[in-house]
């Protein structure tokens, strides 16, 4: 052992110049992790040269073979043998000093690696031809071995790429391959991401023969890149996006967003894609996270697709060889423009719900809207209608929650003075089970959980009196003593205050107790207790993580469900009616503080079709 060490210590001192074949292969490794970065290194190429449609084969997961086709610019004899030189590109020019700005990139590709590191991992064989009358060339490098340019038959302009034997040259690294269906999938994510990302081309990809995608290039505006969108990420997603478009500093941010009610359980829809190059970022994580705090429980995950555009000085593309993410300049003005701009835009969604909590009441998807969309129930925005029409001029008084009179086990009729069924959540009929309010609209009926939507009503009203001020308290008739632990008590009383400005005062009361003596008055009245408890175990949850703004909202939040109308609870048609009014002028009121819908609406064609009138 002594002697090997010595030996290891003795070589180590001696510095070599590596010869160009071990230097492509270590740069090899960093390019050319698995078929899936090939893949993207061709396409980004062929986006590069004005392609307007790229052509993808694989075979057994890009394992044995590659074929990536394009019709953009293509190259000539002299270019094909710059192109497998390391560090050679024409995605870069020196400026007027002669010197090359690598803060100004504009382009997919600049590194001048990929070909060179594929040549050296792979076989590959690169056909191309120009549009200035000359023939095409083919070029063929084995282990980086080239040979070649040769004039070919080729038609038209464009680029052929052929990469066989990956990891022939070095056999150690197939071992980390994976299977050939999960190297197809990556193959085929990276693909859909290049074409979320450029609508304006077509695309495909054939797998083993097999053509798993076809795109259809769209057209270059918001119609078209929701089109991409929705046959990527799926029919559902076209129909319950809403559009987001703000500006801050120069950045522009761009794209759709899911509707709170359309949300997954895990966060595999969101996307993110700086100056047209898709990336993998952490600032959308938190970015999404805070725009959709109030709307989802922290469990659930929306589905989104941003597009950020911004001068390229002020975004650093050359951190990762792969080029998979980025370094802003200033994150904090970008995550402050993408929370804005979702937060703004879900406002602007009024209390739209997704179509898929109808579709998946009749049993056509699963919860989390993963199957094929129900054609019927997607409709646009049923509630963009005009609220200052004489039609919703007399509204209803206010729903305060006050004790309904008794009625019927079961089903409690509504009053018979019932209101215009234009209403866009239409008309009270009637209360099932003493918990869910069944409307009529003008074509069809809306089912809604009152307790989900007085939960959302009475939050949002807490959030408006909190930014005007201090929320107006009522003072309890009796002071309350609410017996905790010792540990629950120290969560509680640091904040004492931060409680007073949501009008729920209290103190210490012993050791092992506090007294309250006022609640919000919007709560009316409220189990003291529960409402107390649940919210030193919610101080627990959040922890220190959050900012004062934040966990005032965590905590409004927990107050809001303790004190709305809970299930069980008898209304007349009156407060009925004045919940559905408040329903449609409250924003975000289609979901309930935890994400789930506060109502389910089915058209009057869907519930013919269950009795097969249709």
């Amino acid at each position: 052992m002594a002697n090997q060490a010595e030996k290891l210590s003795s070589s180590a001192s001696v510095i070599r110049r590596l010869p160009a074949g071990a230097v492509n292969r270590i740069a090899a490794g960093e390019v050319i992790e698995r078929p899936a970065a090939v893949v993207k290194e061709l396409v980004e190429n062929a986006l590069d040269a004005g392609a307007a449609r790229i052509d993808i084969e694989i075979e057994r997961g890009g394992k044995t073979r590659m074929v990536v086709s394009d019709d953009g610019c293509g190259m000539s004899a002299d270019d094909l043998l710059l192109a497998i030189e390391r560090h050679a590109t024409s995605k870069l020019a020196p400026g007027a000093d002669g010197d090359y700005d690598l803060l100004n990139i504009a382009t997919m590709g600049f590194r001048g690696e990929a070909l060179p590191s594929i040549g050296a991992a792979a076989r590959l064989s690169i056909t191309s031809r120009t549009d200035d009358g000359a023939g095409a060339s083919r070029l063929d490098v084995e282990g980086g071995a080239v040979s070649g340019p040769a004039p070919v038959g080729f038609g038209g302009t464009g680029t052929r790429i052929e990469v066989r034997d990956l990891f022939y040259a070095t056999p150690a690294r197939l071992k980390f391959l994976k299977s050939d269906q999960a190297e197809s999938s990556a193959v085929g994510e990276v693909v859909r991401r290049l074409a979320m990302a450029r609508a304006d081309v077509a695309f495909t990809l054939s797998s083993s023969g097999r053509k798993t995608l076809n795109l259809a290039a769209e057209a270059a505006d918001e119609k078209g890149r929701l089109a991409r969108l929705a046959a990527i990420m799926g029919r559902d997603f076209g129909d319950n996006a809403i559009a987001v478009d703000a500006t801050r500093d120069g950045a522009r941010v761009s794209g759709f967003a899911g509707l709170p009610t359309y949300n997954r359980g895990l966060p595999d829809k969101q996307y993110l894609f700086v100056n047209g190059r898709p990336v993998r970022d952490k600032l959308i994580v938190g970015a999404v996270r805070g725009a959709y705090a109030d709307f989802l429980a922290r469990d659930r995950h929306p589905a989104i697709a941003l597009f950020l555009d911004l001068p390229p000085q002020e975004v650093d593309v050359n951190v990762h060889p792969a080029k998979t993410e980025v370094r802003f300049r200033d994150a904090g003005v970008i995550r402050g423009l993408l929370v804005g701009a979702l937060r703004h835009a879900l406002a602007e969604a009024g209390h739209r719900a997704a179509t898929t909590t109808s579709a998946y009441a009749l049993g056509k998807m699963t919860p989390q809207g993963e199957a094929p969309s129900f054609a019927s129930v997607a409709r646009a925005n049923p509630f963009a209608r005009d609220f200052q029409s004489p039609a919703f001029a007399d509204r209803p008084r206010e729903f305060e929650g006050t004790d309904a009179p008794a009625a019927r086990e079961g089903v409690s009729a509504a009053t018979p003075e019932i209101p215009d069924t234009d209403y866009p959540l239409g008309a009270a009929r009637a209360q099932l089970h003493n918990t869910y309010i069944v409307t009529q609209t003008n074509d069809g009926l809306v089912i809604v959980d009152q307790h989900a939507a007085h939960e959302r009503l009475v939050y949002e009203k807490m959030k408006a009196r909190l930014s005007e001020g201090r929320v107006p308290a009522q003072g309890v008739l009796i002071p309350e003593i609410v017996e905790l632990t010792a540990d629950e008590i120290s969560r509680l009383a640091p904040r004492f205050d931060e409680f007073a400005e949501l009008g729920l005062t209290m103190e210490r009361f012993g050791e092992d107790a506090v007294m309250v003596r006022e609640t919000p008055a919007l709560l009316g009245e409220v189990d003291v207790k529960a409402l107390v408890r649940s919210l030193a175990d919610d101080l627990a949850a959040i922890g220190e993580s959050l900012t004062l703004k934040e966990k005032l909202e965590e905590v409004c939040s927990s107050m809001a469900c303790h004190g709305s109308v809970r299930a069980g609870r008898r209304l007349n048609g009156e407060e009925m009616n004045a919940l559905l009014r408040q329903m449609e002028a409250t924003p975000h009121s289609g979901q309930c503080n935890h994400g789930r819908p506060t109502y389910v609406e089915l058209k009057l064609a869907d519930i013919e079709r269950l009795f097969g009138r249709r």
